[in-house]
């Protein structure tokens, strides 16, 4: 009896030890991470995964691990279907993420149907007042900020590029009607060439599929091809790096990124750098030191000629010695 007695007694004990442990297992979960400080779910909504859009991700996620937050990521491509932005928001509502990351204007426009609750911060959006995100730039509404992707002279200082370089041309565009995005910049661009000796031709796409025959549609009527941020082109945009190259045709594009891809010459930001700074916004929201409403939208830092000597010599480009002096240079990367 008596040793049966100190059986069950270590055996009670040890039950109380478990017991124990696992209610401390239990706290460490509700409180985030092991050392107890708080853990967030950011869930990240993207339009279509193409470089661009790929390192604004990649800057944000930077900016909060710089910062010492312990996070953890839902991401969420939407494949470049406005339908399922709807779902993919829908869906971190119904989990009350922390915050929503909304890469692109469509996917910051789902989110912001989706809730007025959750702090909602976009990039990659172009025009953040005409998409109807924001009520204004200072402004910007209860729980929707963000940074924007297109600097304030980017078009006109590509469309001023154009007409000194390629005098006379008539410029060909590509771009999907439906995103809000790429409307507001061809209507920018329409503005930019006004009084100038350019002239515009015109071919939209639903999806990425149609690109192809659009870029090839416009040989024989564009002397020059600009495609803008338009996330559906530019999804795409190595077939139309191949019309240029065997056409001939300069390819001004909207962003360094499409450089690498094949583009020739742009005004651009670094997608990484607004991805970065979105990210510094996240961080202060997250931490209660301001809220959507105390941020106002801002407009990329800086802007700068880039150029593709690579792709000047695939597109017959005579070269210009200002470039030289005028541009920072970058290397189609084969993949």
């Amino acid at each position: 009896m008596h040793k049966k007695f100190w059986i069950s007694l270590v055996a009670i004990i040890s039950i109380i030890v478990l017991a124990a442990c696992g209610n401390n297992d239990s706290e460490d979960t509700d409180s985030g991470s092991d050392d107890g400080s708080e853990t967030y779910t950011i869930g990240a909504s993207q339009f279509v995964e193409h470089p661009s859009l790929d390192a604004a991700y990649e800057g944000f996620k930077e900016a909060i691990a710089d910062a010492g937050l312990d996070v953890e990521y839902d991401l969420q491509s939407a494949q470049a279907d406005q339908n399922n932005t709807s779902t993919i928001a829908q869906g971190f509502v119904a989990d009350n993420v922390d915050l929503i990351f909304a890469n692109a204007t469509p996917s910051a426009q789902a989110a912001l149907q989706a809730t007025k609750d959750i702090p909602i911060l976009f990039t990659s959006v172009t025009d953040a007042v005409e998409a109807g995100l924001v009520e204004s730039m200072d402004q910007p509404g209860e729980n929707i900020t963000g940074v924007m992707d297109l600097h304030p002279d980017a078009i006109s200082n590509t469309i001023e590029f154009i007409a000194t370089y390629f005098e006379g041309s008539t410029v060909g565009v590509v771009y999907n009607a439906g995103e809000q995005n790429s409307v507001s910049q061809i209507d920018a661009v329409k503005e930019a060439i006004d009084g100038t000796s350019l002239s515009l031709t015109e071919r939209t796409v639903s999806t990425s599929a149609e690109v192809q025959q659009a870029a090839t549609s416009l040989v024989g009527d564009a002397d020059v091809i600009y495609i803008v941020t338009d996330n559906t082109v530019v999804s795409a945009l190595e077939a139309v790096v191949g019309v240029a190259n065997e056409q001939d045709i300069p390819l001004i594009v909207g962003e360094p990124d499409s450089l690498e891809r094949g583009g020739f010459a742009t005004y651009g930001i670094d997608y990484h750098t607004i991805g970065y700074r979105t990210g510094e916004m996240a961080v202060d929201i997250l931490t209660g030191e301001q809220t959507t409403a105390d941020i106002p939208v801002e407009y990329p830092s800086s802007m700068q000629l880039f150029i593709n000597k690579g792709a000047a010599e695939e597109q017959g480009i005579e070269w210009n010695d200002d470039w030289d002096v005028d541009a920072e240079f970058k290397e189609t990367v084969e993949e």
